[in-house]
């Protein structure tokens, strides 16, 4: 009897899960003994109780016992956890082409988004971000601002107009995840999405971005293939895609030709306005101010292929969206607990609007209350809590605080890195050390930003590029579009907090995944929502 395709697939992928495991198995351990938590499962290792809402406990755990540790991943594969602000420099900064992303993680974004940041490594990604930074520059951010004002000002009249129906609560992340996707639309793209025009159905492109983090869920499990699903030719996968009797290959193929149709399309407008001259720009979204627009005015055709910028589109609109709706929903779900806080911060931004109208960017930095939240909130609570980086060869991880392994007695200074290791990254846990930043590290405090840090965290000299924090990571891949971020959410809020008052809502859990994102307790809920209670101001 001749098997089918799906037993084949299946026989497959069995045969290369079960020689994962024998490697993991006869491999000989590299990460010293350190007092490492327990897994729940062989087949999940650490991943179950490092996700969803109990890996905050997970992670407060293993802080309380110090900043490195020994994990376990999938089928039992060991990790080394580093928090430890020198390691962090080390392989983040100094010795950043030893520690690199793993091959996995580059197969899956060249798949989802092409050859974007994500996708590219070495001399290659160096050159790329190197054209990119410019239009990344404050100078650019002081250029752009004004242009995506009006984004903001439709957001508020969206929620005011939301509560003169009365609801009980509205779902404060679908409106910021609506006002995201918008404002690296225009300001990333020069495109709109119409995610905040009522009577305009969603754009195609859109509900595209929306089916990526679903669908990375649904890979997780199989992302040890891609590499080799990579070597194939295009048209050998996409020919296996068209037979595969599964659904998964499907959908990845329909979600990629939509980013990517779309993308080529909205190149084509810029380049055709690009050859118009003029006025051209003025007719488009971001008024010729976005970042794409810019690109294309400053350089060549040689500089950037036509794949470069279609990658760069893909990962900008992906990496934009979903954490600054995680991070601008957060700030307001700790003002609405914090009502006191909240206040403060309505009485700085009124004062200054009233003063100044739309702010600009100088003055929108310089609003002291405004940015204590947005630092806090960003360090306590980063929408992405680690990343992963592997040892391309042997090497020795110094450490600024010294650790004692499993057995007690023995105190370690540096750690030997076998080539191959894997590094978990903890964004969350040195933003959260309390060796770094004291006993209230783990305390929402805007305060502690009109005080001088701790020698502590001084002389931890973390390396992140963003006011002394992890949060966009360090070095040559930290997050290129931090001032974008942080512009947009401190425009969105001084336009919100003058006109509504935010309160607690049903009871949400902020679960730890590729983004940390809110649940609704009790309901079973798979999609994230942050019900609240929403209210105009009274003037």
């Amino acid at each position: 009897m001749t098997p089918s395709l799906s037993e084949i697939s299946l026989y497959g992928v069995g045969i290369f899960f079960v020689w994962r495991l024998l490697n993991v198995v006869f491999r000989k351990s590299s990460i010293p003994d350190f007092k490492s938590p327990a897994a729940s499962s062989f087949l999940f290792g650490h991943l179950k109780e490092g996700h969803g809402e109990d890996g905050w406990e997970f992670y407060r755990g293993i802080r309380d016992s110090g900043c490195v540790t020994k994990l376990k991943g999938l089928l039992g594969a060991e990790q080394l956890y580093i928090a430890d602000p020198l390691a962090l420099h080390h392989i983040l900064v100094k010795d950043q082409e030893i520690y690199e992303e793993t091959k996995m993680f580059y197969a899956l974004n060249r798949l989802l988004f092409g050859r974007g940041l994500f996708a590219i490594w070495g001399d290659d990604h160096k050159r790329q971000r190197k054209i990119l930074n410019p239009v990344f520059s404050m100078k650019h951010m002081r250029d752009v601002l004004p242009v995506l004002y009006p984004i903001a000002h439709q957001l508020r009249d969206g929620l005011l107009a939301e509560t003169r129906g009365n609801p009980e609560y509205i779902d404060v992340m679908a409106w910021m995840g609506r006002a995201a996707l918008e404002y690296i639309g225009q300001g990333g793209l020069g495109h709109s999405f119409s995610t905040l025009d009522k009577d305009k159905t969603g754009d195609v492109y859109a509900n595209a971005i929306k089916q990526v983090l679903p669908l990375i869920t649904r890979v997780f499990m199989f992302t040890s293939l891609l590499p080799y699903i990579e070597m194939l030719n295009r048209g050998t996968r996409r020919f296996l895609v068209s037979i595969s009797p599964f659904r998964l290959p499907k959908d990845i193929r329909d979600l990629t030709d939509t980013l990517e149709g779309v993308s080529t399309e909205i190149l084509e407008k810029k380049r055709s306005a690009l050859e118009k001259g003029g006025d051209a720009f003025e007719g488009l979204a971001g008024k010729g101010k976005d970042i794409m627009s810019v690109l294309l005015k400053a350089n060549s055709s040689s500089d950037m292929t036509e794949e470069d910028l279609i990658g760069h589109m893909n990962t900008f609109i992906f990496a934009a969206t979903d954490t600054t709706t995680s991070a601008l929903s957060r700030i307001l779900s700790l003002l609405a607990e914090h009502l006191d806080i909240q206040s403060k911060l309505r009485e700085e931004v009124t004062a200054a609007r009233k003063e100044h109208g739309d702010l600009d960017y100088d003055t929108l930095q310089a609003l002291p209350y405004l940015d204590a939240v947005c630092r806090e909130t960003l360090r306590a609570y980063p929408p992405v809590a680690g990343i992963l980086r592997r040892a391309t060869q042997d090497t020795i991880l110094p450490l600024l605080y010294p650790v004692t392994l499993a057995d007690g007695k023995t105190v370690i200074n540096e750690i030997p890195v076998a080539g191959g290791t894997e590094i978990s990254v903890s964004l969350l846990g040195a933003n959260r050390c309390k060796k770094i930043w004291g006993e209230d590290a783990e305390e929402w405090k805007p305060s502690r930003w009109f005080e001088p840090l701790p020698e502590s965290a001084v002389k931890a000299h973390l390396s992140g590029v963003y006011s002394q924090m992890m949060t966009f990571s360090a070095g040559g891949r930290a997050c290129i579009g931090f001032k974008f971020s942080e512009m947009e959410m401190k425009m969105v809020l001084s336009i919100l907090i003058e006109s509504l008052i935010f309160e607690p809502g049903l009871e949400v859990s902020w679960n730890i995944g590729s983004v940390i994102v809110p649940r609704v307790k009790g309901t079973g809920e798979v999609f994230p929502r942050l019900p609240m209670k929403v209210r105009p101001v009274i003037v």
